[in-house]
């Protein structure tokens, strides 16, 4: 059973089953929010003088769209030499499962080699490597620790770093990207869910956390990336960016996006999120739940072929009536829900089906020791300000794009 869970754990992110013109949208358009906003892959002017004359490499998914258009398919109209793909986490068209481990493979569309990041390995080798001239990341991401992308966009880099291949982010809008908040990762327990000592919610792009894991020197071995980042147009950190596509079929729409990095702890837990119903990290609960007002049942669903509870009635709360702005305008992780469930649950200890998976999660163990000691919300947000004043001084170091 353990093993069970820890492979739940390690579904943070989730990407659609659909193929690519099917994934559901979560805009009306890229960057609707505000009509001047361009992310780094809308850049053509900028990108296409980086690549021509180039053998290329792609670390990209179902979310690396330029307008309707995937950017592989982008790029080979204009006439770029893409020469292989790197799949992270749910492969590269989005539609593997969540948490299946990828075999490399060849895309039917365009018939460029896929290798994939979350099988075998998780980063690329040497021979991987050879023959390109340069490594381009673009995946959209939702700004939280555990989202295992900025893992895998990590570790490209290092890979890259230690061969001296440039490596170039295409950036784009964090979500979650206007506020800083939860326990900074202890380094004892890093893991592909929690890499680097950040914040759960670090309040940085793809290419400005790019920037940090290369000036900080947190590359293995302390190795440099020749880096550079192909910024967006029009965004500031204050800027709502709704995602044009769902990231995932189990972030199915801003809500959900919102609520993640506070939902996102009941994972290793007895409570379910919602994976195997309409509402994925809308909906929390359980069998035999103490508290709650709404009752649910998980089924097989894309992304979420064995769900936690499956087949089983779940009592607990309906979040979907909260209006997304009201979520976000919070601008902080909301410790409630975890503590309300964990203070009603009967069997303490049973709370949490993998203390270790709970510890990685949160990239501590002082959070469950402080649910079991009794701790209020107050008290543990407190607990977290020093080390997130000294990660503030950092993050600000590398920041492209005003508060």
């Amino acid at each position: 059973m353990p093993y069970l869970f820890w492979s739940i754990l390690l579904l943070i992110s989730t990407s659609c089953q659909m193929p690519l013109h099917k994934q559901p949208s979560l805009a009306a358009k890229e960057g609707s929010a505000t009509n001047k906003l361009r992310t780094g892959a809308q850049r053509m002017e900028v990108i296409i003088p980086l690549l021509e004359g180039k053998n290329v490499g792609l670390v990209v998914n179902h979310t690396s769209l330029v307008g309707h258009a995937h950017l592989v398919d982008t790029l080979l109209k204009r006439g770029i030499s893409v020469q292989r793909i790197f799949a992270p986490e749910h492969g590269f068209r989005g539609r593997a499962d969540a948490g299946a481990k990828l075999q490399d493979s060849r895309d039917p569309k365009t018939g460029l080699p896929i290798i994939s990041l979350y099988g075998k390995k998780r980063q690329p080798t040497p021979e991987d490597l050879a023959g390109l001239d340069i490594v381009v990341y673009d995946i959209q991401d939702v700004g939280a620790r555990f989202y295992t992308y900025i893992s895998t966009m990590s570790l490209v880099m290092e890979s890259c770093a230690a061969i001296g291949l440039p490596f170039v982010v295409l950036d784009r809008p964090n979500p979650n990207g206007h506020y800083i908040d939860g326990p900074v990762l202890d380094t004892n327990f890093r893991s592909f869910v929690g890499m680097h000592p950040v914040p759960v919610v670090y309040g940085m792009t793809p290419g400005e956390y790019a920037r940090m894991v290369n000036g900080e020197g947190w590359l293995k071995n302390g190795l440099r990336c020749q880096l550079q980042v192909v910024k967006c147009e029009g965004y500031t950190h204050s800027t709502p960016y709704h995602l044009p596509i769902a990231p995932s079929p189990n972030l199915p729409n801003m809500r959900a996006i919102y609520l993640y990095p506070s939902l996102c702890f009941f994972e290793p837990t007895v409570i379910s999120v919602g994976r195997g119903t309409d509402k994925q990290f809308q909906l929390i609960g359980a069998p035999d739940a103490p508290i709650g007002d709404v009752t649910f049942t998980p089924t097989p669903k894309p992304g979420a072929q064995h769900p936690k509870h499956q087949g089983k009635v779940c009592r607990g709360f309906d979040l979907s009536t909260i209006p997304p702005e009201e979520i976000r305008a919070q601008g902080k992780i909301d410790l409630s829900w975890l503590l309300r469930f964990y203070q009603a649950w009967p069997d303490k200890r049973g709370f949490f089906l993998s203390e270790k998976g709970f510890d990685r999660l949160a990239g501590t163990d002082s959070l469950r020791h402080q649910l079991m000691a009794g701790w209020s919300e107050a008290q543990i947000r407190a607990s977290w300000q020093p080390q997130l004043q000294h990660f503030q001084s950092i993050r600000k170091k590398y920041l492209l794009y005003a508060e």
